[in-house]
């Protein structure tokens, strides 16, 4: 198809309006075959026209904002430092018309039940190997056939429940499907945000331009996993993930948040007595559902592959039971073949009657000699596909190799002809993207999403349309670093309002449900996320005071600097540092001090605390709000930039590049203490929070406050303990004479309206431990109530006159009563730990099945 490109020229500098001008070579989504704007890119061009260039970027960088405030990120395999990228979205959304789209939906519907009836076929009868349609090959040579799920069904009259489709429109304008996406289709969630995102940054335009929308695919789904369930009372379905290093795990925790399923890790699943179960506070709560985003084969260690950390042992027995479902059913993955591509048509006139409504590309497979002649004939304008995808494999554009490693690619396929096949090279048509100011061609795909209904499927309308990185490029994937649009279905009229989906009525108690929605797993990972918190905040509250005080006006003496720099090895525990360490080292601590607040990978710095709260942040992240994403990311940027906010050493006010990461800190405690629901998941933060202030309070108690020195320099430490916790306004406000140690005592230890004092985190620890549901099944104390209890009354029996009184060298029963209370601390933590958490190791790999070494 000739293009006729449009004769607007944009002007050379930054034009005040926005043009696009297409590629010359290739078809364009835009323009018609007479160069001039289909109707329905009309008003768009229009709006971009005037909106102009730097108000689209201005919207692009707020755009990117939300997607990095929402935590939208895609994981990147291979970038080591920082894989998690932001989501990319281009805001020059993919239209299709009304009436194309109906086209469209009629043929990937008809699709959608062609799939379905030929899993059902592969799986039961086998009619169409029985007939000759499709070679044995295609099921047997496929990695992605599970023998082991010959005969299982899925209640209802579908078996596959998600059919995603990639397709494309080629220089002649017809839609040709590229791939079928069976197993876990990925992309849903992504879509949904990149609608989120686009309806708060172009709320004008996307309101005017009628745009079909996405609710009712969602309402769809969630009743259809609903559905599957044998207890139609209370249905429980669960979003199985890989975990936060999957290269979706952002759509993972998204979906589960939407949908308002539990987010859970092979870990937090067991089969016990023919049931799946899920691992939560209160023990066991059976799973009906499983919605996976975890390959086949990894999903069952016991009877797939063996080294799978990602499955859940015996899963597939409980699935052949009926016992559970799973969506998509195991098995799937060999509808991926692109070989079934070569016979669909034939395939489609035994299960349906008739050859498909849209066009699959067409596909020579090398296991065939007429079509290995084909192949070898015309290797250079050919792709060439594995029939079953690995890790890292991708199509390769044969035209684009050098001869050597075409040479290789051909001695690989004659090894194993059956193995592979060959495609002709099909150029996508050109999408406008904004692209430095200006609108550019790119070429682009998009990605279908179709759900099981009760009785046909439900099509999303629109998908997720990816982009390639340059004009003509030939590779457009999300791990080769694609942008995505949003793609809109434009309406000839304005869309009536859906009905929304009447919630199920539940039973349960509140207590009950919120156990019941939280894996035990996720729980510690909040307990920890809000231990590391507190933790790094204590160690950046002493290295700033030191900070201060090496660099104020009045000089310190030795003593109170060696005193000070201990503690802060004592607080952060980054050992040996400070501790019995040379002159020298307390002469010149520069080095020291700013390796314990920078180093990624030593134990106890600020860096690596804050990335292991970020890391629990990620494990938990289904349960956080927008605003708590919002200020964690912020705390990622700060720590990206610490390294050189640093540079400069203790001469260039270290302290003021520390004050971001306390204020976000900060604005995150206030967060979880003013925004999140009282539930068990926050109860658990909290004891987290609790137990590791009153810890880091003891601690530097025990460095500042212990030790017997001259007034001077007893001054010097009690300042510093009391600017690292906040209180040093208070205390003058209150005593207005000079620092004595019974005031600080009772300020920081005994004071319970001080929010940081010890005792005022004691009573919280008692009042949470109290509340929890096993504790209030049982009459006696628990041993965690009785831990508190007796650090509790440890502290309120001791006499501050005692604790004063001066030694020899330190003051021995003040250190006395804070080495018992960090020790009952401690055993609360690992009491606690030990009977709310799941520890047990999960199954052992014994035997290597050779059978199942896939990459």
């Amino acid at each position: 198809m000739r293009l006729i490109v449009p004769t607007t020229e944009p002007s050379p500098l930054v034009p005040p309006e926005l043009h696009y001008r297409p590629s010359s070579d290739t078809a364009d989504e835009v323009y018609a075959a007479d160069g001039k704007p289909r109707p329905h890119w009309e008003y768009l061009l229009e709006s971009l026209k005037s909106l102009g260039p730097k108000a689209l970027a201005e919207r692009q960088q707020k755009a990117q904002r939300i997607l990095r405030d929402d935590g939208a990120t895609y994981n990147i395999y291979g970038e080591d430092v920082r894989p998690g990228r932001t989501w990319e979205l281009d805001l020059v959304p993919a239209l299709i018309s009304s009436e194309e789209w109906g086209v469209i939906e009629s043929g990937l519907l008809e699709r959608a039940e062609l799939f379905n009836a030929i899993l059902k076929d592969l799986y039961g009868e086998r009619e169409l190997i029985r007939h000759g349609i499709i070679p044995p090959e295609a099921l047997f040579a496929h990695g992605g056939f599970l023998r082991a799920c010959h005969g299982i069904t899925t209640p209802g009259d579908h078996e596959l429940i998600i059919h995603g489709v990639d397709m494309m429109r080629t220089e002649s304008g017809d839609i040709y499907i590229l791939t079928d996406r069976t197993q876990a289709p990925s992309g849903m969630g992504y879509a949904l945000e990149n609608r989120t995102v686009m309806s708060r940054v172009l709320p004008s335009l996307f309101r005017d331009s009628q745009v079909h929308r996405l609710a009712t695919f969602f309402q769809r789904l969630r009743q259809k996993l609903s559905s599957l369930s044998i207890n139609h009372d209370q249905p429980r379905v669960v979003l199985l993930t890989p975990g936060a290093h999957n290269e979706t795990y952002f759509e993972h925790a998204y979906l589960a948040n939407y949908l308002g399923f539990p987010l859970v890790q092979s870990g937090d699943l067991v089969v016990r007595n023919g049931f799946v179960w899920m691992r939560s506070l209160d023990g066991l709560s059976r799973v009906d559902v499983i919605l996976r985003r975890v390959d086949d084969w990894y999903c069952d260690p016991v009877e797939l592959r063996s080294d799978s950390q990602l499955g859940v042992a015996g899963l597939l027995e409980v699935v052949r039971a009926g016992r559970v479902v799973i969506a998509n059913p195991l098995g799937s993955g060999v509808l991926e073949n692109p070989l079934l591509f070569k016979y669909l048509p034939a395939i489609s006139k035994s299960l349906i009657g008739r050859e498909p409504r849209m066009q699959s590309v067409e596909t020579y497979w090398c296991g065939d000699k007429q079509d290995m002649k084909y192949v070898l004939a015309n290797l250079k304008e050919l792709v060439i596909k594995p029939i079953y995808r690995g890790r890292g494999e991708m199509s390769i554009n044969v035209g684009e190799l050098p001869q050597a490693e075409r040479e290789t690619l051909l001695a690989r396929v004659k090894a194993e002809p059956s193995q592979f096949v060959a495609q002709p090279l099909m150029r996508a048509s050109h999408l406008p993207s904004f692209v430095n100011k200006s609108l550019q061609p790119r070429p682009a795909i998009t990605r279908s999403f179709a759900v099981a209904s009760d009785t046909s499927y439900t099509l999303m309308p629109g998908g997720l349309t990816r982009l390639g990185i340059v004009e003509n490029g030939f590779l457009i994937a999300g791990q080769a670093g694609s942008q995505s649009k949003d793609t809109w279905v434009i309406a000839s009229e304005p869309e009536r309002a859906s009905s929304q989906e009447k919630p199920a009525e539940s039973s349960g108690s509140g207590t009950e449900s919120q156990l019941l929605s939280l894996p035990s797993r996720v729980v510690e990972n909040l307990f920890w996320m809000g231990r590391y918190a507190e933790r790094a905040e204590a160690s950046l509250r002493i290295l700033r005071t030191v900070f201060l005080k090496l660099n104020g006006e009045e000089p310190i003496s030795t003593v109170s600097r060696r005193h000070l720099l201990e503690a802060v090895t004592g607080i952060t525990a980054t050992l040996p540092g400070f501790k019995d360490c040379d002159p020298e080292l307390l002469d010149h601590p520069d080095e020291e001090l700013l390796l314990v607040a920078k180093a990624p990978f030593r134990l106890g710095s600020v860096y690596h605390t804050l990335t292991c709260m970020l890391q629990s942040a990620d494990e938990s992240k289904e349960l956080l709000s927008s605003d708590t994403l919002r200020v964690i990311n912020d705390i990622r940027d700060a720590l990206d930039n610490l390294e050189s906010a640093l540079t400069g050493g203790l001469s260039a006010a270290p302290e003021e590049a520390l004050d971001p990461l306390v204020t976000a800190l900060m604005a995150l405690s206030g967060l979880w203490q003013e925004s999140m629901v009282r539930g068990v998941g926050w109860q658990f933060m909290d004891i987290g929070r609790r137990i590791e202030r009153a810890m880091q309070t003891t601690c530097a108690m025990q460095h500042l406050l212990v030790p017997v020195l001259a007034e001077n320099e007893q001054t010097t430490l009690m300042e510093s303990l009391l600017i690292s916790l906040e209180a040093l306004i208070s205390y003058r406000r209150r005593y207005r004479a000079r620092m004595g140690i019974s005031q600080v005592l009772e300020l920081v230890m005994l004071d319970t309206s001080n929010p940081r004092s010890l005792l005022y985190q004691l009573d919280q620890l008692k009042n949470h431990l109290a509340s929890l549901p096993m504790a209030k099944k049982m009459v006696e104390l628990s041993p965690e109530q009785r831990l508190i209890l007796e650090a509790e009354t440890s502290a309120r029996l001791s006499l501050l006159s005692e604790l004063a009184a001066d030694g020899e060298e330190e003051r021995e029963k003040l250190s006395d009563l804070l080495g018992k209370l960090d020790e009952l601390l401690g055993t609360l933590s690992n009491v606690i730990s030990d009977k709310y958490f799941d520890h047990r190791i999960g199954p052992q790999q014994l035997v290597h099945n050779t059978w199942d070494d896939r990459s």
